[in-house]
């Protein structure tokens, strides 16, 4: 296997695991635990208690395993910078709801400002980068890009924090976020292998630092990954996805987050429209299948295979 993949992986695996312990015992130490809605599964109340706000734990293995790969892979730097910037709306927003005793974390508007804020200041970045395009690769076009001019910035907004937020919705039980998201990052290594996009060593320090996360957030989890580490997730879809050309692909390797994200748009309209009907069970729609009977290993394998075979739908896609 090519070093600059084993490598990081290995890295970001052994950090994940090194810093995990520590950081768990002193998140329990400082209170810092999850809550449930009442009026929601029943069995998600036994995760009361359970230290969240584990997303610095993939971003700090992340940044140690790959940032001394970005003078030699230019491209990291911006998904880094998205990344990163994402998972620190995310540590605010955690931070409020759990220290502060906020129940909604930051307000909406908040979010969205910040969200918009992190989003420009990667579209500068690329824009003015010399080694990353805004040609956007055509799924199944054997090879073929299109070029949408000043309407690829209104698609970049919209991808990067559609992505982002359906990101967020995916991380509901224990495990779901970190698999389907660890298929997602192996996709793009083999891609940025194959046709040498450059970004090979921080997608492979993302499976590494997902990889060891699991260890400890399989169900039953013992640490939560939070806004944290779901908005991180999102940002490092959807940035890597942007670096490579291949944002259009998001839609097949990346349905779970969109499926998630348009369930509880449905079910928000559904319930408007009908005066007080709803169309799930409960949304997102992880939770409908787990009111249908559904464990949450259930639930996390099926999510997760789903995922393994779209990303080998899209890379027939790519080659």
């Amino acid at each position: 296997m090519n070093i600059n993949v084993f490598l990081p992986i290995l890295v970001a695996f052994v950090l994940t695991l090194i810093i995990g312990m520590p950081v768990i015992k002193f998140l329990r130490k400082m209170k810092m635990r999850q809550t449930e809605r009442s009026d929601g599964v029943a069995s998600h109340l036994q995760k009361v208690g359970t230290p969240t706000m584990g997303g610095i734990i993939i971003i700090a293995a992340l940044v140690l395993t790959s940032v001394f790969y970005i003078p030699n892979f230019p491209q990291i730097l911006p998904v880094l910078i998205l990344t990163v910037g994402f998972g620190i709306i995310g540590f605010l927003d955690d931070y409020l709801k759990v220290v502060k005793k906020h129940p909604d974390g930051l307000k909406s508007g908040q979010k969205m400002i910040l969200q918009i804020l992190i989003t420009a200041v990667f579209a500068v970045f690329i824009t003015y980068s010399e080694h990353i395009s805004m040609h956007l690769l055509i799924p199944f076009g054997g090879g073929r890009a299109i070029e949408l001019g000043w309407f690829a910035y209104v698609l970049l907004f919209v991808a990067v924090i559609g992505t982002v937020n359906g990101t967020n919705f995916t991380d509901g039980l224990d495990g779901l976020a970190s698999s389907v998201t660890v298929v997602v990052a192996a996709f793009f290594t083999v891609v940025s292998i194959l046709l040498g996009q450059g970004v090979a060593p921080f997608t492979a320090a993302m499976i590494g630092a997902l990889l060891g996360f699991l260890v400890f957030n399989v169900y039953p989890a013992k640490i939560f990954m939070g806004d944290t580490g779901s908005l991180a997730l999102g940002g490092f879809v959807i940035g890597t996805a942007y670096v490579m050309d291949m944002p259009l692909f998001v839609i097949i390797i990346g349905l779970i987050y969109v499926i998630e994200v348009a369930s509880v748009m449905i079910q928000v309209v559904y319930f408007k429209k009908t005066g007080g009907k709803r169309f799930f069970k409960m949304a997102p729609i992880h939770h409908h299948f787990e009111l249908m009977g559904w464990s949450e290993t259930r639930v996390v394998a099926v999510f997760t295979i789903i995922t393994l075979f779209l990303c080998m739908v899209a890379f027939m896609g790519v080659v």
